[in-house]
């Protein structure tokens, strides 16, 4: 054990983690790769890949992924902000490069190949958008003279054109919701969110329009028997076989016709081999990380700290909502990962960045107190920054 008067900095990051949603988070992370086992092989022999390929793909980011959480959670707000800055422009760039070099698939290109890996910079993107954000909200608020609200609305028009150029709308949607909540908890009142809240239905309605794709799925969404809706009634299919224990490990059978079944239908594989205890499972520990993530939040004193916790905690918890919803058929499909469980190398990094910043703000610095001895109070780690 490492005692309280040590002022190591191990000793400094363990007394100071919120240790709580460090090991919610852990387990999610360790769920994702034993998931995979269930979920992946299948595809993997479709594609004529050896069937525990994303599977050793998971367990081999997944290492790296908890380096970055732990390294990523010792740093202090300037360091994140700094780090944030860093990784939001060189999404950028990697963004401009995808439309030019990426990978077309199902006739997107999201992905651009860096120094032999397939990176999806979307994922990187955001929750460094939402650090940013808050920073120039949080500035605004000291200073009124910096137009911090402008400049937010500027990085969000040109990420969302990056997006909507490749086209991702379901990261666009998910970006746009917590800008919103952004400029919310900033204290923006009602009568100018409705103006933005009104460009955003604009925005969907013209997508809706516009867009073949994006009308397909809402419509077949509304009206099943518009199209093919082959994925979503498999999914239904797999939580009525699975049941509330499962049909046992090994023993499921929409990952065998499922073309997403190790990305974006997991949920619906899980509840098909385990059951809907497991799901309801996964759902609580979902809420716990949210709801512990925003009470550490709302007593932060700070506000680029409780912003940027919040907006990461918002940005993860409506993620894993919409994912949920889809596999449920309670919205339209989005091709949205469950986070942490769903396979995907990028998808699984970024998370462990973006959690990373959160600990990192949640986190709570000693400081002596006048009393003689080993007696210490606990202060939030911005007051000291």
């Amino acid at each position: 054990m490492v005692s309280r008067t040590d002022r190591s900095p191990f000793a400094e990051w363990l007394w100071t983690i919120d240790r709580y949603l460090l090991a919610g988070i852990l387990i999610l992370m360790g769920a994702g790769v034993v998931l995979s086992f269930a979920a992946s092989p299948p595809v993997a022999e479709r594609i004529g890949l050896d069937p525990y390929h994303f599977v050793t793909r998971q367990a081999i980011f997944l290492a790296p992924s908890v380096m970055l959480l732990l390294a990523v959670s010792a740093l202090n707000q300037r360091m994140v902000r700094r780090v944030a800055l860093l990784v939001l422009a060189g999404s950028i760039v990697l963004l401009i490069a995808t439309l030019f070099t990426g990978t077309e698939i199902k006739g997107a290109r999201r992905w651009v190949s860096l120094f032999g890996f397939s990176i999806q910079p979307a994922e990187f993107v955001k929750p460094s958008l939402v650090i940013v954000m808050a920073f120039l909200l949080s500035e605004a608020r000291k200073r009124p003279e910096i137009p911090g609200g402008l400049f937010s609305l500027m990085l969000y028009a040109i990420v969302v054109a990056l997006l909507v150029a490749q086209p991702d709308f379901g990261q666009t949607m998910l970006i746009t919701m917590v800008l919103f909540a952004l400029f919310f908890l900033n204290g923006l009142s009602w009568f100018a969110i409705l103006p933005l809240g009104a460009v955003g239905v604009g925005g969907m309605v013209a997508g809706y329009v516009y867009l073949p794709h994006v009308r397909g799925r809402v419509e077949r969404f509304l009206n099943p028997d518009s199209g093919d809706t082959f994925q979503i009634d498999r999914a239904i299919d797999s939580f009525l076989a699975g049941g509330w224990f499962g049909r046992g490990v090994g023993e499921g059978t929409v990952k065998r016709i499922l073309p997403d079944s190790h990305t974006d239908f997991i949920f619906a594989v899980v509840a098909e081999e385990y059951g809907v205890l497991l799901c309801l499972f996964l759902v609580c520990v979902f809420a716990f990380v949210v709801l512990r993530g925003l009470s550490v939040a709302s007593k932060d004193q700070d506000p680029f700290g409780r912003l940027a916790t919040s907006g990461l905690i918002v940005l993860f918890g409506l993620q894993s909502c919409i994912n949920m919803a889809v596999n449920l058929n309670l919205m339209p499909a989005k091709g949205m990962t469950l986070p942490f469980i769903s396979y995907g190398g990028s998808s699984l990094v970024a998370l462990a960045l973006s959690m990373g910043f959160v600990l990192a703000l949640t986190r709570r610095r000693l400081r002596p107190t006048r009393t003689p001895g080993v007696t210490v109070t606990r202060v939030p780690a911005s007051s000291l920054v």
